[in-house]
């Protein structure tokens, strides 16, 4: 009995000893996130996603896939604060192609960075572009994107200079050798070494040029002390980090994510389209097609806006205020007039709002100056082509609907007929009356002690305003507003 005992206690030590193995070698869990394309919301939406869903796990390890050209400087800084609450080690950049502008300054915002052979990373300046081409905005822009990449090239321990010479082309770059360490230094920062460590100086050698900006290949770029490596593919770096067990999961971005991407940049003529649609459902009669096709416009916009976090509550109360405000300057107010105005104004202010994520720019962030303004541009865009379709729908298209909608309709003539049309039809042109009810541009008239059916010619015709008939077809009756005078 006593040895049936022991040799169950060590069966059961043997286990606890297997579990515990087990447990402590237990897989990284390696979640591949690419960046690619241009930095915008959709994709900071979409990195703060991915991010966020695995953070709080204690074994993973999250690489960022990079080849992008950069983009817009708000979602980057978005996804550099994002990237900021993953622990220090626990991000690595791996540039498969480039990391340009707005892509070098998420690169270094992760605690390590890898490069694939001949791929660069580099050349943060903030440009503008004009009608000129880009131009390199000054030194209000460049001074607070030089304070970031300095704070994030100390917290992960790269070059401050070199990092700041990213962004500026007015910087002369020196690497100081002395006999037992390496450092980098601007021509300022040359100057004002002491006279004991000048004397220690074995070599000086350029490593930027005024006029230039920094932009690194994969080798110069682990010269420099920025890359830890030249890798060709994530499993070479999970074994450079001594990283044996693990699992490999790739974040792509979802189908609501490349919805939004595309109806970000669609935004201006979806707006174009919905404004259009939703002034021509207020001048016809009823709710049909354009009311509905502005609506969804107009929505998709606004939903594409909301859904990467530039659109909020505020932005929504500005539009149902500007489209109260429309409503009662349409349908209880008679004219057009500064109620109305202010709809339009309430209506425009919220849209420009949800396409950024700011309300009124901030002196220490010049780049949501620039983009209030590139988004006005936009605003006044889509109302102006708004207005284009507004005067060719009323022009070619509505005049012709009557061809395209259905019936019935009556297939027979009056040609042999022995009586005229006007003869049957008790109103002839240059008859005078007054509108019963509103033509816009259908309503009705009385002449005389009779109401008939109308449609005005071209104008908004208000109830109770003197008419005259200017033309009769068969049983249609086409008036304008009558003058004092006449």
């Amino acid at each position: 009995m006593r040895n049936t005992a022991s040799l169950i206690l060590l069966f059961c030590s043997l286990l606890c000893a297997a579990a515990a193995d087990s447990s402590s070698a237990a897989a990284y869990r390696v979640i591949v996130i690419p960046v690619s394309g241009d930095v915008d919301p959709a994709m900071a939406a979409y990195i703060g996603r991915a991010l966020r869903s695995y953070t709080a796990e204690k074994d993973v390890l999250f690489i960022l896939e990079m080849d992008t050209f950069g983009g817009r400087v708000d979602a980057a800084l978005q996804i550099v604060d994002t990237l900021l609450n993953v622990p220090k080690g626990n991000a690595v950049a791996f540039i498969t192609k480039k990391a340009i502008s707005a892509g070098a300054l998420i690169a270094l915002s992760c605690g390590r960075l890898a490069m694939k052979h001949n791929t660069t990373i580099g050349d943060c300046a903030p440009i503008s572009y004009t009608n000129e081409g880009p131009t390199m905005l000054g030194e209000k822009f460049q001074s607070p994107l030089r304070a970031k990449f300095r704070a994030l090239a100390r917290r992960n321990n790269y070059p401050a200079i070199l990092a700041e010479s990213m962004v500026s082309s007015n910087m002369t770059v020196m690497k100081i050798e002395l006999a037992d360490s390496v450092f980098y230094v601007d021509s300022i920062g040359l100057d004002e070494l002491s006279a004991s460590i000048k004397k220690r100086i074995k070599s000086k050698k350029v490593i930027v040029q005024p006029g230039e900006l920094l932009t690194m290949d994969d080798q110069e770029s682990r010269e420099l002390g920025f890359s830890f490596a030249s890798v060709e593919n994530v499993e070479e770096i999970l074994a450079l980090l001594k990283i044996q067990k693990y699992t490999i999961e790739r974040i792509n971005r979802n189908w609501s994510e490349k919805f939004v991407g595309l109806i970000t940049f669609l935004a201006p003529v979806l707006l174009m389209i919905g404004f259009a649609a939703l002034y021509t459902e207020m001048r016809t009669p009823g709710f049909g097609a354009p009311g509905i096709i502005g609506i969804i416009c107009i929505g998709l916009v606004f939903a594409g806006q909301y859904m990467v976090g530039l659109a909020d509550y505020t932005e929504i109360l500005l539009i149902l205020i500007g489209v109260v405000l429309l409503g009662i300057e349409l349908f209880v107010i008679p004219g057009f007039g500064i109620v109305g105005i202010l709809g339009i104004l309430f209506m425009a202010a919220g849209m420009i709002l949800s396409l950024q994520g700011f309300v009124i720019p901030k002196p220490d962030m010049p780049w949501q100056k620039i983009l209030l303004e590139k988004n006005i541009i936009k605003m006044l865009f889509s109302l102006s082509g708004s207005v284009a379709l507004i005067i060719l729908f009323f022009r070619y298209v509505f005049p012709k609907l009557s061809r395209v909608v259905a019936g019935p309709y009556l297939s027979a003539t009056l040609e042999e007929a022995h009586a005229s049309p006007q003869a049957s039809f008790p109103v002839s042109a240059g008859e005078t009356g007054i509108a019963t009810k509103t033509l816009r541009p259908a309503g009705s008239i009385m002449i005389g002690a009779h109401v008939y059916d109308a449609v005005a010619d071209g104008e908004y015709i208000e109830k109770d305003e003197p008419v005259i008939v200017t033309e009769v077809s068969g049983n249609r009756i086409v008036v304008t507003r009558r003058s004092n005078n006449v």
